[in-house]
């Protein structure tokens, strides 16, 4: 008599989907993944679906599961999660580039500006529409990411702007006191005149809050045609002279300047920027 061979599968194992209180290591596991900058959460979401994640040797199947960063041991194919050197890059997009990573449209997008450079995941800190242009940064670390995007940070971001016809006096007034557009107030929180012709000007506008097609869209109520939005400055980190389409590591001194901007404790910060190098081909 024959018998059948035994097969052992691994069952997936429920963990809580609620975060316990006064835990701050407590995310969701797709979450763990996006801050210890292995992968995006949606494509840790797929990892976790396929059986491939493991949490104390369990295999976990649900992309809402919460686990400790701190207590808890989670495994992507047998192997430990371990977290990413912190990087943090600079690139100037050039206009006609959306800023997602896969574009279902199949258009072009900032991601492939950073083609051949040797680096771990990393994601854009904000965005920039497809026909805006100028300075955009890119890290693992999520908690700076998300402080310079908290509008409570009040972390500034400067613009060049070019506009049809020249905007006077009233309209500058406007944008600094607010205006409603679409239910929503948008407010610059400084604009000044840089320089106009007989056709058009250009403005440098100072945000501190970052909602959607903010400045396109103040521009547009007062009947002004907005023909290029340049980023120049994030904090005290300034586009410079970088090349359309070039990228750059962060200094130390300008991870720890951004740090501080949001509010982080900057002391003893480093980038692995410095370490990093381009791919040979």
């Amino acid at each position: 008599m024959r018998h059948g061979r035994r097969t052992h599968r691994h069952r997936s194992v429920p963990l809580p989907r609620k975060p316990m209180p006064n835990q701050a290591n407590r995310v969701t596991l797709p979450r763990a993944f996006s801050k210890l900058g292995i992968c995006s959460r949606k494509q840790a979401e797929k990892l976790i679906v396929d059986g491939r994640v493991r949490v104390n040797k369990r295999v976990v199947n649900d992309v809402e599961a919460w686990v400790d960063m701190a207590s808890d041991r989670i495994e992507l194919d047998g192997q430990p999660l371990k977290a990413h050197a912190k990087v943090y890059l600079a690139l100037n997009k050039p206009r006609g580039l959306v800023t997602t990573r896969d574009d279902p449209e199949g258009r072009n997008t900032v991601f492939d500006c950073l083609e051949g450079l040797d680096l771990p995941f990393v994601a854009p800190v904000g965005r920039l529409d497809k026909a805006s242009e100028g300075l955009l940064l890119f890290t693992n670390d999520t908690q700076l990411a998300q402080r310079l995007l908290d509008p409570d940070k009040d972390v500034r971001k400067i613009y060049h702007v070019q506009v049809s016809g020249r905007p006077g006096e009233a309209e500058i007034a406007r944008m600094t006191t607010g205006m409603e557009v679409d239910g929503q107030t948008l407010t610059a929180a400084a604009v000044r005149l840089l320089r106009a012709g007989e056709k058009n000007a250009w403005l440098e506008v100072e945000l501190t809050e970052g909602k959607n097609r903010q400045i396109r869209r103040m521009l547009e109520a007062m009947g002004l045609e907005c023909l290029r939005l340049v980023r120049v400055a994030i904090g005290d980190i300034a586009l410079g002279d970088l090349a359309k389409g070039a990228t750059r590591f962060l200094t130390d001194a300008e991870v720890q300047s951004l740090q501080r901007g949001a509010g982080l404790n900057a002391a003893g910060a480093k980038s692995s920027g410095t370490a990093a190098r381009r791919k040979q081909r």
